[in-house]
């Protein structure tokens, strides 16, 4: 336990004020560049600390174990649904993310944060380096928030 009183989470409504904060003083740009690379610095040491990588696990079992550590028993970022890996390709369909939470049907928000977090457990599991995007939201349509991650020569 980090506080004795508070206990460890914090007020998704707090975080969410934090990052259009940021947004509003340094631009919206800036901001996605800033929490992409905190989320994957994150992403990288969970990744580290529960000791995934592909050569121990499948992907439904790398699914579960990050499932478990960012969703409701977690930290509660998002909902892993299920990873998929199609060539270079790794795709994770993830729901209930921080990014997208709260926000209006048609926002063109994008997930940054939690993006960036997946994408450094992603770089981490397989040792290799990706480019990473948000291919498909909730709030456009689509059933997960999908991030599509392609490995980098």
């Amino acid at each position: 336990m980090l506080r004795p009183t508070l206990g460890n989470f914090s007020s998704i409504i707090c975080f969410k004020s934090a990052i259009v904060g940021m947004e509003d003083a340094l631009g919206e740009r800036a901001t996605a560049i800033a929490l992409i690379s905190a989320g994957r610095s994150r992403g990288k040491h969970l990744a580290q600390e529960l000791g995934l990588t592909i050569e121990k696990l499948s992907l439904d079992d790398i699914a579960s174990k990050l499932g478990f550590a960012l969703g409701k028993d977690g930290t509660r970022l998002c909902v892993i649904n299920r990873i998929e890996a199609e060539g270079h390709v790794i795709k994770v369909y993830t729901s209930e993310t921080l990014c997208s939470t709260g926000e209006a049907p048609g926002s063109d928000r994008k997930c940054t944060y939690t993006l960036g977090a997946v994408w450094g457990t992603v770089e981490q599991i397989f040792g290799k380096r990706f480019q990473g995007k948000h291919v498909e939201s909730v709030l456009r349509g689509g059933e997960y928030d999908v991030f599509e991650f392609t490995e980098m020569n």
